[in-house]
């Protein structure tokens, strides 16, 4: 071997040891929202799963707005920990899905594993999924099998599920489980960002191949879930917008129906020559005139819902601001063979 053929093999092999280390296989992408009692807990024993998954992984931390000692914690564990690649600190408190994004906007994996850190998933149940991510599913998400909730957030969560089922034309079950590994192709396809944040059903929608897997889900230990019922309102209505034409095909078919009926009703009223049918039939038609009103106040409501979203997103306000980022070089990363 000639001497500058050595030099150019030396030079590839050095190229891919260094998009190892920028590339990790895996990006844990941890959303934290007044996690202060928590953080220390979770983050020890997400590192400790992935450690003993033996591939190449890197955390990317972010905390949602919170006024506690969380992001001081996170601080801490970056100095300490050289697996986490970031720690993102929000202006205020913007959601799951813009704080998951802003983690997806430093992500450098090939897979983006998504946890939140109030420890009500245990994460050593981590294999379960990448185990099923294996096979080659673009989605694989957990879904908790005995939650620990309360009615107030169970029933609120069952009719977002619907509605996300039919947004997405899927058969998931647990949406908003934040228990998930995503093929990070899929995800950066939708090139999501401060004026466009992660959507769970807008990218399963666009999976080739999805599957859930039963995660165990425990009481939460400190604190309160950030989910009020005004939130969860508030994300069903995006979903609902999000469905596009769909829901106002269905809402204009509906009023369509009642107003054909609204016409036959009109029409036995004149024709009935016995009085009894006809209080009967005008109770019929006064119920048909309210039913009617209803569907088309329901249409104007969604038509409105929609003409306002869509002028604030024509305002392109961002859905959230970084406020400071603490960011490792690709080439501080330590050393991590991949398994088999």
């Amino acid at each position: 071997m000639t001497q500058p053929e050595a030099g150019m093999r030396d030079t590839a092999s050095q190229q891919h040891i260094d998009s190892e280390k920028a590339m990790p296989e895996f990006s844990v992408l941890v959303t934290c929202h007044y996690e202060e009692h928590s953080i220390e807990e979770f983050h020890a024993r997400i590192s400790a799963t992935m450690e003993s998954v033996g591939r190449s992984y890197e955390i990317i931390m972010v905390n949602d707005g919170s006024t506690d000692n969380t992001i001081e914690k996170l601080k801490d564990i970056f100095q300490r920990n050289p697996r986490v690649t970031a720690v993102i600190d929000l202006f205020k408190n913007s959601g799951q899905a813009a704080a998951l994004t802003a983690g997806i906007c430093q992500a450098r994996g090939s897979a983006l594993v998504y946890m939140d850190s109030d420890l009500q998933l245990a994460p050593e149940e981590i294999p379960l999924l990448i185990r099923e991510y294996d096979k080659g599913y673009d989605v694989v998400s957990g879904y908790r099998k005995n939650r620990k909730d309360s009615l107030f957030r169970i029933i609120p969560s069952k009719i977002a599920n619907m509605i996300m089922r039919k947004a997405s034309r899927s058969t998931f079950r647990d949406f908003g489980c934040t228990f998930k590994i995503f093929n990070a192709q899929l995800v950066r396809a939708f090139d999501f960002g401060p004026f466009h944040v992660f959507s769970t059903p807008d990218v399963i929608s666009r999976a080739g191949r999805s599957c859930e897997v039963p995660v165990t889900h425990c009481p939460r230990k400190y604190g309160k879930s950030g989910w009020t019922f005004r939130k969860l309102w508030n994300y069903n209505m995006d979903n609902i917008v999000s469905m596009s034409e769909r829901p106002f095909q269905l809402l204009a078919l509906v009023s369509f129906v009642l107003a054909v009926l609204f016409g036959l009703r009109v029409v036995i009223d004149y024709f009935t020559p016995f009085k009894i049918l006809a209080g009967v039939s005008t109770g019929l038609l006064l119920n048909a005139v309210v039913i009617s009103a209803f569907v088309i106040v329901t249409i104007l409501c969604m038509i409105g819902e929609f003409t306002v979203r869509s002028f604030v997103a024509s305002r392109r306000l961002p859905k959230y601001i970084v406020k400071e980022m603490l960011r490792r070089e690709p080439e501080r990363l330590p050393d991590n063979e991949k398994a088999g």
